[in-house]
């Protein structure tokens, strides 16, 4: 039997960059446990290390985040074999942040995957030897800012029709694959409809688990053809000035289990993070049977196409005010303000409206689209 376990995201930031050596081992010494009982042990490094003050970071929108060296040391004292790369942070610092990073991990005996000087670099699957089994690990997220190119370095973007080859090709080569996806909608606890077929895609195409985080908040999971999909793994360790006792301090960690006669068995780690306490602790007693029936609860919807498709109309029907403020002309937070109380007209006209949705729909508008916007931003 061989065990991996794979976490969520990883930012040490806030009162996590104030820890002391002592206080790091502490702080990471309950999954530390459960690491010394696996064969590898993989987590999402979800911001840069940057080693120099004087990198700025790029435009975006949204927070940017970075770390440095001691993440390292957070990394040794959780142990934690190797990280994945590839997520929307990954380049909040450009070039100088991704070749920081790689350079950091790798002088210090870090594996990594997802992420890379280019794209041909960050799209590699990585492959490992434990106990005589050949595993590949194969990591991608959703398309933001941090997509590599063949000239750029990034994050390696998900795209179905690639990751099915690269799924493929690595069952040649390999007794078992993993397909470590960075993706969805961000603290909303279910998977879209649209990731659960991309997923379960996936299984399809040949990976015998699929694991997937970004949300922050933790998401329930399902056995799809005899293979485990986890569809949110929530934070690992992410500090948050204003979140406290909130889904963003709950997650859990996997451990994945391959036994060629039983196939791929998992266990579920419940654990809190950077809450009222620095760090992360497992969940025990009443605390960890309250987290394993809220989890029920939401895989009860991820089983029901019906329900989970009802469930995201719903929600998307209570945040279209972000989508009809980001259609409206105005860019100061007082014109925001009064354009959402209905106090100012949008000036987006129905036709307007029919081809924005037309260059979006259609794939081949939205290239064009993209390329055009693409330029924009950078002239």
């Amino acid at each position: 039997m061989i065990k991996i376990s794979i976490a969520g995201d990883f930012v040490p930031i806030n009162r996590m960059a104030s820890l002391d050596e002592e206080s790091i081992q502490t702080a990471f010494s309950d999954v530390a446990e459960i690491n010394r009982s696996c064969d590898y042990s993989i987590v999402n490094l979800e911001c840069p290390i940057v080693l120099s003050d004087d990198v700025r970071p790029i435009e975006k929108v949204g927070p940017k985040f970075k770390t440095d060296e001691k993440a390292v040391k957070m990394l040794h004292a959780a142990k934690m074999s190797c990280v994945t790369l590839s997520n929307n942070h990954f380049c909040d610092y450009g070039e100088a942040g991704v070749r920081d990073t790689i350079d950091t991990l790798d002088r210090n005996g870090i594996e990594h995957l997802g992420g890379g000087r280019n794209l041909d670099e960050a799209s590699k699957t990585l492959f490992k030897t434990i106990k005589d089994k050949r595993f590949a690990f194969i990591n991608c997220s959703e398309r933001e800012f941090a997509t590599a190119t063949q000239q750029s370095g990034g994050a390696n973007p998900l795209d179905p029709i690639t990751q099915y080859y690269a799924i493929q090709e690595a069952r040649k080569n390999a007794d078992f694959v993993i397909a470590i996806v960075h993706g969805g909608v961000e603290q909303y606890p279910y998977p879209t409809p649209t990731m659960k077929k991309t997923y379960r895609f996936l299984i399809d195409a040949g990976a015998d688990a699929v694991v997937s985080h970004h949300q922050h908040f933790h998401c329930g999971y399902e056995v799809y053809k005899d293979k485990p999909v986890f569809y949110g793994l929530g934070n690992f360790c992410f500090d948050h000035r204003r979140k406290r006792d909130s889904f963003w301090n709950y997650g859990y960690m996997v451990t994945l289990s391959f036994d060629e006669n039983h196939g791929t068995l998992f266990d579920v780690h419940p654990f809190v993070q950077c809450n009222h306490e620095i760090g992360v602790k497992m969940l025990t007693g009443e605390k960890k049977d309250s987290f394993f029936d809220r989890l029920a609860r939401l895989n009860e919807v991820i089983a029901d196409d019906k329900r989970l498709q009802e469930t995201f109309e719903q929600y998307l029907s209570k945040t279209m005010d972000i989508n009809r403020i980001l259609l409206s002309p105005y860019t100061s937070k007082w014109a925001i303000s009064l354009f959402g109380r209905g106090w100012l007209p949008s000036f987006c006209s129905k036709r307007k409206k029919m081809l924005l949705f037309d260059r979006i729909e259609c794939d081949s508008h939205r290239e064009r689209l993209l390329h055009y916007l693409q330029y924009q931003m950078k002239h």
